[in-house]
C-alpha cells in the first residue's frame, strides 16, 4: 500500500510540474508542448491510478469493478485526453502562433487523463495489483525523465529513466513468473472473485488442531515452510523461526519454499524471513525446490493460496493455468494455516485444501505459531 502511495505521488510531481510549465508558457515549440504533455498525461495516469491500487490492497474498494462496454469507455477516455493535447498544441502552436495558456482546456485534459487512470485500474482484480503498481512505476519513471528533458533538467532525466527501466523489468519478471504477459494482466478479468463450477471440486476441508499439526511436524524426517502474504500480515515471521529452531533440535530438516509472486511484491516473503534472521541458505526459490516436495514429510503452507494451487496445472479452464506453482500438494502431508475458509486474495477455489493429505489449521498465523511452539515445549516438559 506504502509503495502504491508513494509511486502515485511520483507520478503527481510529475504531472504538477508539467502543469506548471503550460500555465507558466515556458514549454515553447510543437516537440517541446507535446513532451510535455505526454509526461503529464502518464504523470496523472499514474497518479490516479496508484491510488486505486492502494485502495484495492487497502480493501477499501473489495472487488473490481466492471460493466458492459467498460473497454470501449476506457478506450474513449484515453483517446479523448489525447485528442485534447493534440488540439492543444495545434491551437497555441499553430492557429494562435504563440504558446499562449488555454486553463479551460488544459484543465479539461488532466480531468481525462485522471479519469483513465481510475477507469484502467478499476476492473484489474486485487490479486493482479502488485503487478499494476509495478507497471505504474514504470510509467511514474517515463514521466519524470520527459518533464526532466522538457526542463533541461539532467538529474530528472537520468532518475526517470533509471526509475523507468527498474519498473519495466520487474513488471516483465512477474509476469513471467506467472506465466502471463503484460496485456494480458491489464486487459483481462484475472482476480475477480472466480466462481467455482459445479462438480469441480469434490471432498471437504478438515481443520485440525495447531498443537497437534505442530507435534507431526516435530517427529517428522523433513519439512518444507511456504509463507506468504498472511505471514506477513500477523508479523509471525520471529515466532515462525522460532518454530522452525525447535524442530532443527529435534532433527527435522527445514527449509523455506518461496515462489517469485508470494506476498505483494516480488521478494517480500525474502525480506521478512531476513528480518526474522532466518539464513539464507534455508530459503530456496521455486525452481530449486520443487523436485524436493515428492519426498517431503509435511508442508506448512501460511497464508499463501495461488501459488499452491495445483488448478494451474490440471485444470484449463482455471484463471491461473499455466502459472508455475510450488508442488506442495505431492508432499505426504500438508498443513494449512488460513485465518478462515476464504479463497485467498483471488478469489480462486484451491482443490489442493480438499485432497486427502492436507489439513486446515485455523487462526491468525502468529498464534498458531505459539500454539504449535507450545505443544513442542510441552512435549519435553512431559518427558
Amino acid at each position: 500500500q506504502m509503495v502504491a502511495l508513494y509511486n502515485g505521488m511520483g507520478g503527481g510531481a510529475a504531472a504538477a510540474i508539467a502543469a506548471m510549465e503550460l500555465f507558466s508558457t515556458r514549454a515553447t515549440g510543437i516537440p517541446a508542448l507535446s513532451i510535455t504533455l505526454l509526461g503529464a498525461l502518464i504523470g496523472s495516469v499514474s497518479l490516479s491510478g496508484s491510488l486505486v491500487a492502494w485502495a484495492k490492497l487497502e480493501g477499501v474498494i473489495k472487488q473490481p469493478l466492471r460493466f458492459r462496454g467498460q473497454q470501449i469507455l476506457n478506450g474513449t477516455a484515453m483517446l479523448a485526453a489525447i485528442i485534447l493535447g493534440g488540439f492543444i498544441v495545434y491551437l497555441t502552436q499553430v492557429v494562435i502562433g504563440t504558446p499562449q495558456p488555454a486553463p479551460l482546456l488544459v484543465c479539461l485534459f488532466f480531468a481525462f487523463a485522471l479519469v483513465f487512470g481510475v477507469l484502467m485500474t478499476l476492473p484489474i482484480g486485487g490479486a493482479d495489483m502488485p503487478v499494476v503498481i509495478s507497471i505504474y512505476n514504470a510509467l511514474t519513471g517515463l514521466a519524470v525523465a520527459l518533464e526532466g528533458l522538457v526542463l533541461q533538467n539532467p538529474a530528472l532525466m537520468i532518475a526517470g529513466m533509471v526509475v523507468g527501466a527498474a519498473g519495466l523489468s520487474l513488471t516483465q519478471l512477474m509476469a513471467k513468473a506467472m506465466n502471463r504477459s503484460i496485456g494480458n494482466v491489464v486487459f483481462t478479468n484475472f482476480g475477480a472473485v472466480a466462481k467455482t463450477r459445479p462438480g469441480a471440486i469434490k471432498g471437504e476441508l478438515k481443520p485440525v488442531d495447531a498443537g497437534d499439526a505442530g507435534i507431526f511436524m516435530r517427529y517428522a524426517g523433513s519439512v518444507i515452510i511456504v509463507p506468504g502474504y498472511g505471514l506477513a500480515v500477523a508479523h509471525g515471521q520471529q515466532k515462525l523461526y522460532e518454530f522452525v529452531k525447535l524442530l532443527q533440535v529435534a532433527g527435522v530438516t527445514v527449509k523455506f519454499a518461496v515462489h517469485p509472486v508470494a506476498g505483494r511484491m516480488p521478494g517480500q516473503m525474502d525480506v521478512l524471513l531476513a528480518e526474522a534472521s532466518v539464513p539464507y541458505d534455508m530459503i530456496y526459490q521455486l525452481e530449486d525446490i520443487n523436485e524436493e516436495f515428492s519426498h517431503t514429510d509435511a508442508v506448512m503452507v501460511i497464508g499463501a493460496n495461488d501459488v499452491v494451487n495445483p488448478a494451474a496445472r490440471n485444470d484449463k479452464l482455471s484463471p491461473i493455468f499455466g502459472m508455475p506453482i510450488l508442488n506442495a500438494d505431492q508432499a505426504k502431508k500438508i498443513y494449512i494455516v488460513k485465518r478462515g475458509e476464504g479463497r485467498g486474495y483471488a478469489g480462486i477455489e484451491n482443490p489442493l485444501f480438499y485432497g486427502d493429505n492436507c489439513q486446515m489449521v485455523y487462526g491468525d498465523a502468529q498464534t498458531v505459531l505459539v500454539k504449535m511452539i507450545e505443544a513442542i515445549r510441552g512435549l519435553a516438559s512431559t518427558a
